[in-house]
């Protein structure tokens, strides 16, 4: 009997343990899936839309129209809307640039070290904290070319930074090697002729369906894509005989050329113009005539604006791409907007110097559609500088890149040093005034204006002006004594 009723005692015991053992248990369990829809805060992040606003600045949209105090609106990294009185969003990050100017990002043609070490998989090798990264949004480059491909400078990150994998197919013709000019136009040809068999195929294959399709085979792959508007041709040459070849060549087979160089330019621009040529040139670049040749010859400032008055597409780019930091300041890849005030200075109009170092670079590596001017459904990519964008004292204040900023001057240890932005004003509620102070603040000894008297100060200076007085009086009775006391002196 006594043991049975020691069960119950036993369990009540042993029972708590049980319980302590399955708590854990418990809690790991998955929650139900009931409540995480109800408070739908992961689902809500996901699909949240993330904007942007910058507001007051004069917005140079790079297409020729200036708005000025206007604001521009971002949304997922895409310009959202530009104008005035717009409707931003209550969780929107505004940035106030009123008295600035915004242009839109700079696009470098080409670069090196802008990126690190990047290879051709740009988006394994690329440095997101490279400090040459940084000297690039400085100098306002939030896009460059590189061995091809069009990449962006997003800083902290590398997702989305490839825009464009294969921007152009780089072709050789050169007047010191004829061969390559035979074999270019061979394959040109070749190129050509199987693209007719192609659609001519194409069209009987309908009728007769055991037509054999033509062979590919010897077939040169980048010239087929040129000659199929997929990618560019890019040659290098400078020289007059080689520029006018390229030109004909362009024209024979309906295709539009990017020349990189084009210091002789000047001289062929009609043919050129007439082939639709884009070029990339240095404005202050300088080589002799070939005194060998009658027909005029060398490198002129005037390059740029002849060549642009004359139909062709004008991209500016310095006399060094990288980041030069051993001594040859002035003529790296930050001096882009130096560059293309030389190119002002020969003539160019600035509409067309700014198109030089964003929108044109942009065709060139078929990314237009996406950045090169600010325009509702483009990247969210933009400069803020106090000035000009094209003198040489202006500095970016502030990058964006898809509407995150990457720099901001003040917080960098290049250029915050260099003339400080300056502090904007505290705004002053109605009717108050910059110098006026609350009525219980008291007045300090500066705030004191002239005429103001202190307190005790009428007693005091009243005592010190009886005193000068009383003093001045008797010093002109002694003065009266003294001379009728002087002995031998006449009196009148």
């Amino acid at each position: 009997m006594k043991s049975f009723l020691r069960v119950p005692a036993l369990l009540a015991v042993v029972a708590p343990a049980f319980v302590m053992f399955a708590a854990p248990a418990r809690a790991q369990d998955p929650a139900p899936a009931e409540p995480k829809k109800e408070d739908g805060k992961k689902d809500d992040a996901k699909v949240e839309d993330k904007w942007v606003a910058v507001v007051g600045g004069d917005i140079h949209a790079g297409t020729g129209e200036v708005l000025k105090g206007a604001t521009i609106l971002g949304k997922n990294g895409k310009i959202h809307a530009i104008g005035y009185d717009l409707d931003i969003p209550k969780d929107a990050k505004v940035h106030d640039v009123s008295g600035l100017r915004v242009y839109p990002g700079l696009v470098a043609i080409s670069s090196q070290g802008l990126l690190g070490n990047a290879m051709a998989e740009f988006d394994d090798t690329i440095d997101p904290f490279s400090t040459r990264m940084v000297l690039g949004l400085a100098a306002g480059i939030t896009t460059t070319g590189v061995g091809g491909s069009a990449v962006k400078l997003k800083r902290f990150s590398v997702d989305g930074a490839v825009v464009n994998e294969r921007a152009y197919t780089v072709m050789s013709w050169s007047g010191r090697n004829p061969r390559t000019k035979s074999e270019l136009r061979e394959k040109f040809a070749d190129a050509a002729r199987y693209i007719r068999e192609q659609r001519e195929w194409e069209r009987k294959s309908k009728e007769e369906k055991d037509l054999p399709e033509p062979k590919k085979s010897g077939i040169d792959g980048g010239v087929l894509s040129v000659l199929r508007g997929e990618t560019q041709a890019k040659f290098n040459a400078s020289d007059r005989d080689d520029l006018l070849g390229i030109a004909r060549l362009a024209q024979e087979y309906g295709f539009r050329p990017i020349i990189d160089g084009c210091q002789e330019g000047w001289t062929v621009a009609d043919e050129l113009g007439r082939a639709g040529a884009r070029v990339v040139l240095t404005a202050r670049d300088r080589r002799s005539k070939d005194e060998q040749q009658s027909a005029a010859g060398g490198t002129s400032i005037e390059n740029a604006a002849i060549l642009h008055k004359s139909g062709c597409m004008v991209a500016v780019t310095p006399p060094t791409e990288g980041v030069d930091l051993g001594g040859l300041e002035g003529r790296d890849i930050r001096m882009l907007t130096i560059e293309a005030g030389f190119a002002v200075r020969g003539g160019l109009p600035e509409r067309a110097a700014l198109e030089a170092i964003t929108i044109v670079p942009a065709r060139m590596m078929g990314i237009s559609h996406r950045v090169g001017s600010l325009e509702v459904g483009k990247d969210f990519d933009l400069l803020v500088t106090d000035g000009d964008l094209l003198h040489y004292a202006t500095y970016v204040q502030w990058a964006f890149v898809d509407g995150r900023m990457v720099y901001d001057k003040e917080k960098e240890l290049y250029y915050a040093h260099i003339r400080p932005r300056p502090v904007a004003e505290k705004k002053l509620d109605a009717g108050e005034t910059a110098e006026s102070k609350p009525a219980d603040e008291p007045k300090t000894e500066g705030d004191k204006k002239d005429g103001d008297k202190k307190d005790g100060e009428d007693d005091e200076q009243k005592k010190e002006g009886d005193k000068d007085d009383g003093e001045k009086k008797d010093g002109e009775k002694k003065d009266g004594e003294k001379k009728e006391d002087k002995p031998g002196e006449k009196q009148d």
